[in-house]
This record gives structure tokens, sequence and C-alpha cells, in this order.
């Protein structure tokens, strides 16, 4: 080999060797994004989670060097199982709150609850209604009707609870999937359904339901039409918060984003929906929207309505003990 070409060879070693010392530096960088951890979130196709659709939707978590994953379950009570199994991280907004007590008595210290969707007969999302046409015009109208209930625990037990409440008494309650109220009455399958919106939006936009009472949770369960029913909530596991803090951190702060977009630009944000639920066309522009509140805006009485709420299911032996929603809370 002449000199020419063994100064040739050795300047292609020392590049190479460079090349490689390069790459074994950037490698701990490379390896620490790659190791971000991701956020399994579980979320019930109901327009409550609107924050966090929208927050995926804006790129709000993309934003924060968040990788979410959002996780589309049939009903609050999945979404539930789905933390227990270390399958989901978290649960958006609309994941029954009684739903996630149960997690909850089961695991205790499961979760953290960070963002609330109160509602009352402002904030609407519970109601009762009937077939268009149907001659029932109150609640204690409903004595020894057939009524049907979303499915779940949470929704069965308050259905059941304001019936008597109302006096209706020897009602009939059964469990159906909330897609299928309006069909149900249409068909004579029911005389009323405890549903949740946009069940009643719907019905009143195709001309075959009505309404009979709205915010029946606050009325006949907190005892104020006014008060707020924290029925869903949105939470991160509690090992997910020990084991990645800081992301935990960001994750919080980029769907408060998503909170204050539903706050100040509802109209803007409904768009985000579609996709997440069956809510599309005219009806996205009808369909209530839920009341938002983040951990650090609870007041005294909003942890007593909540605690009060919680105490409806200890009493009716659904929850096997107490459960404290003060210690639920999530604690920046």
């Amino acid at each position: 080999m002449s000199t020419l070409d063994k100064s040739a060879a050795s300047r292609r070693q020392l590049l190479q060797a460079g090349a490689a010392g390069l790459a074994v530096l950037a490698a701990p960088a490379i390896v620490r994004a790659q190791a971000a951890p991701k956020l399994r979130i579980g979320f019930w196709p109901v327009a409550a989670g609107l924050p966090f659709f929208a927050a995926v939707d804006r790129g709000y978590f993309k934003e924060a060097g968040l990788d979410v994953e959002p996780l589309k379950f049939a009903g609050a009570q999945q979404v539930m199982e789905a933390m227990l199994a270390g399958r989901c991280d978290g649960s958006a907004n609309g994941t029954g709150s009684a739903n996630l007590a149960i997690g909850e008595i089961a695991q205790p210290g499961l979760f953290k609850i960070f963002c609330t969707n109160p509602s009352n007969a402002k904030f609407v999302l519970d109601e009762f209604i009937v077939g268009k046409d149907s001659p029932i015009k109150t609640m204690a109208e409903l004595a020894g009707k057939k009524v049907a209930s979303g499915p779940g625990i949470q929704n069965v037990t308050l259905c059941k609870t304001m019936l008597e409440r109302a006096g209706a008494k020897g009602a009939v309650v059964s469990e159906l999937p909330i897609g299928q109220h309006v069909a149900a009455l249409v068909a004579g399958q029911v005389d009323a359904c405890y549903t949740l919106e946009p069940t009643g939006t719907v019905g009143r936009m195709n001309g075959t339901t009505r309404v009979i009472e709205a915010g029946v949770v606050a009325k006949y369960i907190l005892g104020d039409p006014m008060a707020p029913w924290h029925g869903g909530a949105a939470s991160l596991t509690t090992e997910f918060i020990k084991k990645s803090p800081e992301v935990a951190k960001k994750y919080i702060a980029a769907y408060a984003r998503g909170v204050e977009l539903v706050r100040t630009k509802p109209d803007d944000a409904r768009q985000h929906m579609k996709g997440y639920t069956a809510i599309e066309g005219k009806l996205t522009a009808e369909v209530p929207l839920a009341s938002y509140m983040l951990y650090n805006e609870f007041k005294p009485s909003d942890v007593a309505y909540f605690q009060k709420f919680y105490d409806l299911f200890t009493e009716k032996g659904i929850f096997e003990k107490k459960v404290l929603v003060d210690g639920l809370l999530y604690k920046a």
C-alpha cells in the first residue's frame, strides 16, 4: 500500500471513530426521549370528555412533550377496571365518580382526581325523558311505570333513589345503553328514561321525546337544583403520579388548557366531540356542555356536596365502606 493510501485509510478510521464517539455521546439523549412514559387515558364517548378531546386534537399534550394515547371504553366501569388492571393510567372527564370510588375500595390509593364535571339545573347532564306525546308530566307520575336507566351501578342507584324521593313508588327500573333510550321510548318498550345528554337533545331535535325534568341529581340527591353534582371525573393513577411526578404535572397543566378552551370558547371547542362521541352535525351546536372544576378550585362547599353524593352509595350498601372525597383529590 502506498503512503497516500495509508494516509487515506488512517483518515477514514479517524472519521469512523469520531462518528462512533459522537453516537455514544448522543445516545443518552435519544434514550431519554424514547423513554418518556406514555399516558394511556381511558374515556367514555360522552360530551363531558370535551376538554380531553380538545387537548388531544389541538396538540396541547404534544406541545408539553407528552405521549398521550386515548383509549375508548363502552362505559365508566370498564375505564375503572382498566385502571385497576394497570392497562390505563387515568380517566378523562365523564367517567363516573362512583365507579372510580369502587375502584378505590378495591385497591386503596388507586387514583387522584384532578378535574370534575359538575352538573345541575343550569349545566345540564342528567334528566328524565318521556315520549313526546306521553301524558306523563312529572316525576311522581312515573309511579308503577317502566323506567330505563343508563347502565352501571352509578346510574341505576341514582335512578332508583330519585324515583323514590320524587314519590314514584313501584317504578320498575331496568338497565339500557344510553344510545338506545330514544328508540326504546318510541317503540313503547319503556315509559321513561333516566338518561344523560345528548339523549334529551337528540329526542327533542328529531321530535320524538321531551324532558320532564333536568338536573335531577342535584335536586333529589343533593337537595338543591343548583348544587354541583360531581358525577364524572378526570384522574391519574397514584402509581403513575409517583413514578413520573413531573410528567403528571405537565399532563394536568395541558388538560387544564382544554378546560379553559371549553370555558372561554365553547362554540369553538364543540367541534372536538366529533370522532370521540356520536355527536356531530347540528347536534354539536345544540348539546348542553358540562361545567368543569379543577382540583385547585374546590371550595369546602364543593367537597361537601361531592361527599354527600358518595355517602348515598355508602347508605345504599354499594360502597363497602365510607369513601372520603378529600383524600382522593390531587394535591400539586
